[in-house]
Formats: structure tokens, sequence, C-alpha cells
């Protein structure tokens, strides 16, 4: 049985921007993308948790850095090439909670992860509009799961 997190160790190094020896998986489903990405001729280079974008948290409205799952650069059909950065989230987290009548823990603690989620994807936005990039958050329907 494979483990929920790890360390991946891609067959193209060359393809992975910062060091091929340091790559992380959180999730069964950022390997299943980390597979992707070394194995797709497509993707000219791409890395995991290298980039820095900070983002003012609503829940205690100070500045934190926000580093996501993955940048990735891809051959397009024109011959050039596309950047993006890409979060791999539950389908569960990409969505506002539903309100609830009893006001619980657990309903506190979705309302501050879709606020933070919120504000860090808004920061990723933005940075990938100043860089002419896409961002997209994948979930789980996206993978196929």
């Amino acid at each position: 049985m494979m483990a929920y997190s790890g360390k991946f160790s891609p067959k193209n190094t060359n393809k992975y921007l910062g060091d091929p020896t340091n790559i992380w998986y959180r999730s069964l489903w950022e390997r299943r993308v980390m597979v992707h990405l070394d194995d797709n001729p497509s993707v000219i280079e791409w890395s995991n948790e290298e980039i820095v974008i900070p983002y003012l948290s609503p829940i205690d409205n100070r500045w934190h850095r926000y580093f996501p799952d993955f940048f990735v650069r891809i051959q397009n059909k024109r011959g050039s090439s596309d950047a993006m950065i890409l979060e791999v989230k539950p389908y569960s987290q990409v969505m506002p909670p539903h309100k609830r009548s009893k006001i619980t823990k657990q309903y506190i603690r979705e309302v501050a992860t879709w606020g933070i989620n919120e504000a860090k994807w808004q920061a990723a936005l933005e940075y990938c509009k100043d860089r002419n990039w896409t961002f997209k958050v994948i979930t789980e329907k996206d993978l196929g799961i």
C-alpha cells in the first residue's frame, strides 16, 4: 500500500525546476499530478511548492505566504509555451460551506478554511495575471477519482 504522503522521484529530472531529490507529495492526488507532469511530453518544466505568493488572511488580517502546489510550463499547439499554477484540493474545499442552522466547531473550521483558500486563490490569480499565466484549482473530479 502506498503512503498518503512521501517523497517523489521523477524519471525526467531535467524537467524539474528545483532540487529533483527533494520533491514531496502531501496526498495521493498530488502524487498522481506529479506522475502526469513527469511523464507528459507536452510538459516542458514543472515544480512543486517552489513559488511563494503573499496573501492577506481574513482570519487574522496579517500577511502570510502561500506555496501553490505546482508551477507548470507546457508546449502548446501553436509551438509556444503556456505557464500555469495548479492547486490540488478536495472538491469539498472549492465551494463555500453550506450555511447551517447550528454553528458547530466543524462549521467554523470549514468557514475559516474557505476564507483562507479564497484569499490564497485571489492572490494567486493576481500573481498569474501579472505574468500572463493561468491559475487553476484541480479536484478529485478533474483527476477522474
